[in-house]
């Protein structure tokens, strides 16, 4: 696939206006994929995905509500709006059913779109996510993460964050990605960073519902990262009826930038089977 045929686009959304990119399939009967990333990143992470999709894939990136280039909107964020500007995201696209593939927090909104509109997903990729809301302790990190950041702005948090979601094997090998993620943690807004990391300490969990999940499920790992467990993401698998796990060695919480060939072969095998 050629960068020429993604599109940037905006789209107003109730109070809010989203930036996405688009691939369009060539083909008239095809499937919509849709990519939601993780906290704090944007839409640019799933550059490499989107350039390989099949023709008869349509493939959308977009910014959540307060990341990247899409606005804040009234600034009271939760998993639940995010999940929520989503559905009338797709039904402003006229989009059916779409697959999500979601890392990270965006694992955290597909998991919620399902609860709450599982009629219009037919497919999940989960990566580096789980079912469960914080612990107290989880939610205690976030809280003193917000303080440091109101203390001492987004450079120490950027700093420290890209230490902690990159495997070292990625931090030597892959400069272009740790400074995309630097970047992107940079480009969001103070006030948007600490409303996201509320949001994050204070979402649902959705472990009850994981067994009424009816479509497949595609798990996937970065084996060394050190911020989602292995065994959370086996509970997903234990739990799912139509759940593969996979884990891609030497990266940590970003597979599909870390190693995005091998994150692409999963992902391809996964539409086929669709």
């Amino acid at each position: 696939m050629t960068e020429s045929l993604i599109k940037s686009n905006k789209i107003r959304i109730g109070d809010i206006s989203i930036s996405y990119y688009i691939k369009k399939s060539v083909v008239t009967s095809s499937k919509t994929i849709i990519f939601l990333h993780g906290f704090p990143f944007n839409k640019n992470m799933w550059r490499d995905q989107l350039q390989v999709l099949p023709d008869d894939v349509t493939g959308i990136a977009l910014d959540i509500r307060g990341h990247g280039l899409s606005t804040s909107g009234h600034g009271f964020f939760s998993i639940d709006v995010f999940t929520k500007d989503i559905r009338v995201f797709m039904e402003k696209l006229d989009i059916q059913q779409a697959i999500f593939c979601g890392i990270s927090m965006g694992g955290y909104i597909a998991l919620r779109a399902y609860q709450l509109f599982p009629e219009k997903i037919s497919g999940l990729i989960l990566a580096d996510t789980h079912s469960k809301a914080d612990t107290n302790a989880g939610k205690q990190k976030r809280f003193d993460s917000i303080q440091a950041i109101l203390n001492h702005g987004r450079r120490p948090f950027s700093i420290g964050f890209v230490e902690n979601v990159f495997s070292a094997h990625s931090i030597q090998e892959n400069p272009e990605a740790v400074e995309y993620i630097k970047s992107a943690i940079r480009r969001n807004s103070i006030r948007s960073i600490c409303s996201t990391l509320l949001a994050l300490a204070a979402r649902t969990d959705t472990s009850d519902t994981l067994g009424a999940i009816r479509v497949p499920v595609l798990l996937i790992r970065g084996s060394d990262d050190r911020i989602t467990a292995a065994q959370d993401m086996r509970d997903l698998e234990e739990a799912i009826s139509d759940a593969q796990f996979v884990e891609i060695a030497r990266c940590g919480h970003l597979p599909n930038m870390e190693a995005p060939a091998e994150f692409n072969a999963l992902l391809a095998d996964f539409l086929v089977r669709l």
